[in-house]
């Protein structure tokens, strides 16, 4: 029961913010210069980055998969990939703590360039 609630919260939550990214503005192009002395997380997904994309750096997969388990398993992962840790934790029925959030960073920080 839990996986089909946490299945509609995410499909509530991806139609709430399809709807929103409509009139969002774009937002401002990166420059390469911006993430110069920031190798780390040019090399890496960061924890704001969509959890597909974390998923599909095998170094970062490891460290969301040492925290939440088989994410990419679950039925609704269709759903909620494109949707960062954050956005979808309100709607993870408490599986998505902020101190997973926290851990996730700290360990996500502290991988090697790649």
């Amino acid at each position: 029961m839990t996986k089909t609630l946490f299945a509609a919260a995410a499909a509530s939550l991806l139609l709430v913010g399809a709807a929103s990214a409509q009139t969002a503005p774009a937002p401002a192009p990166e420059h390469a210069s911006d993430h110069a002395h920031d190798e780390h997380h040019a090399q890496h997904p960061t924890i704001e980055s969509p959890i597909e994309a974390l998923l599909a750096d095998p170094a970062t997969k490891a460290v969301v998969e040492k925290h939440l388990p088989g994410m990419d398993k679950h039925p609704a992962y269709g759903q909620f990939k494109a949707m960062s840790l954050r956005q979808v934790a309100p709607y993870s029925q408490g599986h998505i703590t902020d101190e997973k959030i926290a851990a996730i960073d700290a360990d996500l920080k502290a991988l090697p360039a790649a």
